[in-house]
């Protein structure tokens, strides 16, 4: 056939169109188209273009398949997004063959025709290009093969026409230009033949390899949605306390690197317009809340027009309820003295280290301190336990206990006492002393004691200063009485003389002035009838008669009862015994309710007392 500067042309024209049909399709093509490339899979495959077959390694022994120039066509059935079945066709002509025996050539006009079946694999994982695989197996049909006229030789000798099986393996590359159009930039595939070889004329295996380039035109298939777009949030922490922050996270899927992409937030204390971000957390009240996340995509201002270009989600987060602190205190030493200090220790926690105030209360005693430690002072306070409460809180108001004791030890028990002290306190017994009616008068101040009471306060003087050897700061302490018959202010003054009498007489017996305390109650603190009698029936130096007879004239014996000096012991309380000297041999004296006779007659008779 001679059809080689045809064939050649018509090749040479299809390659020129290549780049026509790239602007083209590059100036028509609009982001939907472009969007659109890989969104459907082509039922049909039309591929038209330019091939090249040359022998590997070339001139090769027995290789008929030199030089050879011309065009295939493919047609591809698509099973689904990746698999194919492929039928090919190709059309060569020779414009060089070698010589046989020799490494010459010689120009030669011929031709071949390869018919290919086989599976393609294709890659559809990207909107921009296909890359494929493919395996195809038929055979090859070379024509006789004439050389120039100017060969001449053993190694002229034509050849004759000849088939044969052929396999090509190998891939390519296709760009995606608009939905129905691609260019094929690239396929390269090994090809195998089983021609004769015609050095030796045996049948023989060649490598080749063929290479083309072309358009692509798919046809049919079905539009599948685009991958819409994906979109999650996470929130982290999950769970956190008022004040805490929390942060948002977004993350979107299938999304187109061309496009415009907007983030949107909504929830309470959400903050943030990209792919992060925050909560604040300060004023919300424990408990679960939900942040809303969304994305959107396409043109600017126009993002989300499409219902694949807009996504939502959600995310969770929980605001937990402040823990309260917790305290514990202790004291050391938890053994104390009267008045001593213990130092009181606080140890407080905040689950969330949340700023913490100390406070310490007790009863009795003191507590001074606000820090993690205090004094504890038991100033005044009496032995036994003491309870001190120590207290935290923290900056939002919620506060803890703890309790810890100290111990007050009793003072210890004074030493006792020398046994003559104990001696002298118990012969100290303390009598009251009587005087007659109105004695001692104002003009005689130093007289008015009888017999009877001059003894008692001669033992008294002598016990009391034996005492003062032991507790030199005792005091006796004097207070006068008188009975009711005169006015309040004579009796004032009459006692006042009867203490100071009796105070007198005691420092002329030896005890010291300092140690001796008067007092003038005149009418006050008089005894009753009830309460003489009861002292006259308690007498246990009477007899029954005895008491009975003085019973009898008790009228008398109240008005004598009062007319006296109680000593107290300043140092025991100590009260003088008011048991009037019934058997004193001047008790007639002493219960006598007139005054005794002057020495000399008075102008005015005084009121008797």
């Amino acid at each position: 056939m001679k059809l080689s500067v045809r064939k050649i042309a018509t090749a040479a024209f299809a390659i020129s169109l290549i780049p026509a049909f790239a602007v083209h399709a590059q100036q028509s093509a609009t982001p939907q188209d472009s969007k659109s490339l890989n969104a459907a899979t082509p039922k049909v495959e039309l591929f038209l273009g330019y091939s090249y077959l040359r022998s590997v390694p070339a001139p090769a022994d027995g290789n008929r398949l030199v030089w050879l120039n011309g065009g295939s066509t493919s047609i591809a059935y698509n099973f689904n997004r990746h698999l194919g079945l492929v039928a090919d066709l190709g059309g060569f002509d020779n414009s060089k063959f070698r010589l046989a025996g020799t490494n010459a050539t010689s120009d030669a006009s011929g031709s071949a025709y390869t018919y290919l079946f086989g599976p393609r694999l294709s890659f559809r994982n990207h909107e921009k290009i296909t890359p494929f695989a493919q395996v195809l197996f038929g055979g090859i049909h070379a024509s006789d093969v004439t050389l120039s006229s100017g060969c001449t030789g053993a190694g002229c000798t034509p050849l004759p026409a000849e088939n044969s099986f052929a396999m090509t393996a190998g891939g390519g590359l296709d760009i995606n230009l608009r939905r129905h159009f691609a260019l094929r930039i690239i396929q390269a595939e090994y090809m195998m033949t089983n021609f004769e070889n015609h050095d030796t004329g045996k049948s023989a295996s060649q490598n080749d390899m063929r290479l083309s380039s072309g358009i692509v035109f798919r046809f049919g298939g079905i539009d599948m949605p685009r991958p819409p777009v994906t979109l999650a949030c996470a929130a982290n922490p999950s769970f956190i306390f008022p004040g805490d922050p929390v942060n948002l996270t977004a993350t979107a899927g299938n999304l187109d690197s061309r496009m415009n992409v907007v983030y949107n937030w909504s929830g309470a204390g959400v903050t943030g317009n990209g792919a992060t971000a925050t909560v604040s957390t300060a004023t919300l009240a424990p408990g679960s809340y939900t942040v809303k996340c969304g994305v959107k995509e396409g043109k600017p201002g126009k993002e989300g027009i499409k219902p694949w270009e807009l996504a939502d989600a959600s995310a969770s987060y929980t605001v937990k309820a402040f823990e309260p602190p917790t305290i514990s205190c202790s004291a050391s030493p938890s053994a104390i003295k009267p008045g001593e200090s213990s130092t009181v220790t606080a140890s407080g926690l905040s689950p969330q280290n949340r700023p913490l105030s100390y406070s310490y209360s007790a009863a009795p005693g003191t507590v001074s301190g606000t820090g993690a430690t205090a004094v504890y002072n038991s100033t005044g306070a009496p032995s036994g336990s003491v309870a001190i409460a120590c207290n935290v809180t923290d900056d939002k108001g919620q506060m803890a206990t703890a309790n810890t004791t100290v111990t007050i030890l009793a003072p210890p028990p004074p030493p006792a006492p020398p046994a003559e002290q104990v001696r002298l306190e118990v012969r100290l017994a303390l009598h009251s002393i009587f005087f007659p009616t109105a004695q001692p008068r104002a003009e005689k101040p130093n007289g008015g004691l009888v017999a009877s009471q001059e003894g008692t306060l001669t033992t008294l003087a002598t016990d009391f200063k034996s005492y003062l050897t032991f507790k030199p700061d005792a005091h006796l302490i004097l207070s006068g009485h008188a009975d009711a018959r005169g006015s309040a202010e004579y009796n004032q003054a009459l006692t006042e003389r009867r203490v100071t009498r009796t105070k007198q007489f005691l420092i002329e017996q030896g005890v010291p002035e300092g140690s001796i305390e008067t007092r003038s109650l005149g009418k006050e603190q008089e005894l009753t009838a009830d309460q003489v009698k009861e002292l006259v029936e308690q007498n246990s130096e009477l007899s029954a008669t005895d008491r009975n007879k003085i019973l009898h004239d008790l009228p008398v014996i109240v008005l004598a009862q009062n007319r006296r000096v109680d000593v107290t012991l300043s140092t025991t309380g100590e009260q003088s015994v008011r048991l009037y000297p019934f058997n004193a041999a001047d008790s007639l004296t002493l219960l006598d309710k007139k005054a005794p006779a002057p020495h000399k007659k008075a102008a005015t008779k005084p009121a008797v007392q």
